[in-house]
């Protein structure tokens, strides 16, 4: 079984314009956290994943997703020794939730979170409502091969091609949480997390008009799904996608 990617995370020097931005452009649910500095968000929409927002101590912005483990240290261990390296070290925010950060070999940033003891009730999950979901998850790194291979001997998923050897299908395997694409990006490279809408062009639009600005799209996918891209307002990627039955 493979580790589950169960959250993602978008964040920058001011997160307020952050949380307008992705309340209006998705119609999330935020709640701010106790004792500020973050926003908890649900999607409401049933399904996918929830996530957060939080206030950057560096300045840097970011976005990305959380894969759960059982023993943050191994990973972190694991990615340096497959190339990666560590940037945030395991650090328990007390006791309210444990986690980890690490830049695999292309510098992309990917946060690991310590899974909830199996006697414990899981964490819900987005609530019944008409947000977008977040159900996919993508890292476009230099090298294709590299990359999957990375994150296959780091968290035990599995890659299956897509048509091309430039971009495959991460399967987790964990039975839970989302899936995602492993690939090569010719002039853009991250890691970071897809909404499915009902309409990649309009959502697009809207984003520009709140004050994003976009990376490509809408682009054909297949027959059945388009997808694009958008910088927030503080740079950080995002993606949309639409799938013919959403």
């Amino acid at each position: 079984m493979g580790n589950a990617v169960v959250h993602f995370e978008i964040g920058g020097p001011d997160d307020a314009p952050l949380v307008a931005f992705y309340k209006e452009l998705f119609g999330w649910n935020l709640q701010p956290f106790a004792g500020g500095g973050y926003t908890l968000i649900d999607t409401n929409a049933g399904g996918g994943i929830n996530g957060g927002i939080g206030k950057s101590q560096t300045g840097e912005p970011w976005s990305t997703f959380y894969v759960e483990a059982q023993d943050l240290q191994a990973v972190l261990d694991k990615a340096e020794s497959l190339g990666g390296k560590t940037a945030m070290p395991v650090t328990d925010f007390g006791g309210a939730v444990i986690i980890a950060m690490f830049n695999d070999p292309d510098g992309l940033l990917v946060g690991v979170v310590k899974a909830a003891d199996p006697a414990q009730e899981q964490p819900p999950g987005p609530s019944a409502g008409t947000g977008e979901p977040v159900d996919w998850f993508e890292v476009l790194g230099s090298d294709a091969a590299r990359t999957q291979r990375f994150y296959s001997e780091l968290f035990g998923w599995t890659v299956a091609e897509h048509g091309a050897e430039t971009y495959g299908m991460a399967d987790t395997g964990a039975g839970r949480g989302i899936q995602g694409g492993l690939g090569v990006g010719d002039q853009h490279h991250w890691a970071t997390i897809y909404a499915n809408v009902p309409d990649v062009e309009a959502t697009l639009a809207k984003a520009e008009s709140l004050g994003g600005t976009r990376v490509y799209g809408p682009r054909d996918v297949d027959d059945h799904m388009q997808s694009g891209a958008f910088r927030d307002p503080a740079g950080n990627v995002f993606g949309v996608y639409h799938h013919g039955d959403h």
